[in-house]
């Protein structure tokens, strides 16, 4: 329904039809007060008879609020990140807001600026990054809600992640049920999560007596995964299970170890966390731990708007992995004259 004149309808038309002030209207549409349920339908019926849409910048010049919150991620190529995203959109959606990301290309320099700037133009972010314990105070100088991916503790910064230790200690036990003695962790040092998992893996391993071996990988990615086969495979004391990092060097070590002749996995069991959806395409199919991938992009949606709203203490939370045994990984055979 428009005026003769064709204008837009206004909130003193909305007003005018649902018989109140138009400052009634305007706190009902910013949600800053309730009314009695007979006025609320009459300003629903108002606001749907006469097609009244509310102006987003002008709504957030009132309210202080833009409805928009960011994500901060280190790789959009990288499926995990993906699939924060994905379940951080999927709630921000269900709930009224949108959803601006952010990919930060693995890069730590010049972050905490780029922080800052976005925090501007948004209500609250949630964040991956690399940038250092030191530096994790910035987090909370930027004056806005902020959810961490990692554990923040100490820093006034809500956190949210899942267990990595429990997660390396369920592929550690896993394959020493497999009959694996020489196991080695191909990690990626730079990364947050990375020490959490060697942590978790090597304490495994001394409670079954076994002492793990170490390799860093350049980057978590699948072209890093086929370099380190040379260094990792190739040696004299060649292990018998490789743990990843991720999946993506997962998949591109074990496709490369099988390039150059190591059998997957009647040599070499394989493994890697995340379990992003192509771990169940690669061949043979990866076995990996499921780091919640989706779920922790919704609980972080959900916990920053809790933050917004003023609700929630800032804290730790910490999601638990699951194992998923797929057939990169097998029962430890007796050695064969053809192995190298």
């Amino acid at each position: 329904m428009r005026s003769e004149s064709n204008r837009a309808p206004t909130i003193r038309d909305v007003a005018r039809v649902a018989n109140v002030s138009t400052a009634t209207v305007s706190r009902y549409i910013n949600g800053a007060q309730k009314f009695t349920a007979a006025t609320e339908e009459r300003l629903r019926e108002a606001i749907a008879t006469l097609g009244y849409k509310t102006d987003p910048l002008a709504r957030s010049m009132i309210t202080g609020r833009t409805r928009t919150v960011a994500v901060v991620i280190l790789d959009i190529r990288n499926p995990h990140f993906t699939g924060i995203v994905k379940g951080a959109n999927r709630k921000a959606l269900d709930l009224g807001y949108n959803l601006l990301f952010v990919d930060t290309a693995e890069r730590q320099s010049g972050e905490v600026g780029m922080l800052r700037e976005l925090s501007r133009r948004v209500d609250g972010l949630i964040v991956s990054s690399r940038m250092p314990d030191s530096d994790l105070s910035a987090l909370r100088d930027l004056q806005k809600p902020v959810v961490f991916f990692g554990r923040a503790a100490g820093e006034g910064v809500h956190s949210v992640s899942a267990d990595g230790r429990s997660a390396a200690g369920m592929l550690a036990r896993h394959l020493i049920d497999l009959g694996h003695r020489k196991i080695a962790y191909l990690g990626y040092p730079l990364a947050r999560w990375d020490s959490e998992r060697k942590g978790g893996l090597t304490a495994a391993l001394i409670e079954a007596g076994l002492t793990p071996q170490y390799f860093a990988a350049e980057a978590p990615t699948l072209e890093a995964g086929e370099k380190a086969v040379g260094e990792v495979l190739m040696g004299s004391d060649r292990p018998d299970a490789v743990v990843c990092f991720n999946d993506l060097l997962a998949i591109g070590f074990m496709n490369q170890a099988q390039a150059a002749g190591v059998r997957v996995p009647e040599q070499v069991s394989v493994t890697g966390f995340d379990d992003i959806p192509f771990s169940r395409f690669t061949s043979p199919a990866l076995t990996t731990v499921d780091m919640q991938s989706e779920a922790m992009g919704e609980l972080a949606l959900v916990r920053l708007l809790e933050l917004i709203e003023g609700t929630l203490v800032a804290s730790e939370e910490t999601l638990r992995p699951r194992l998923v045994v797929r057939a990169s990984t097998a029962r430890k055979a007796a050695p064969l004259k053809s192995d190298v």
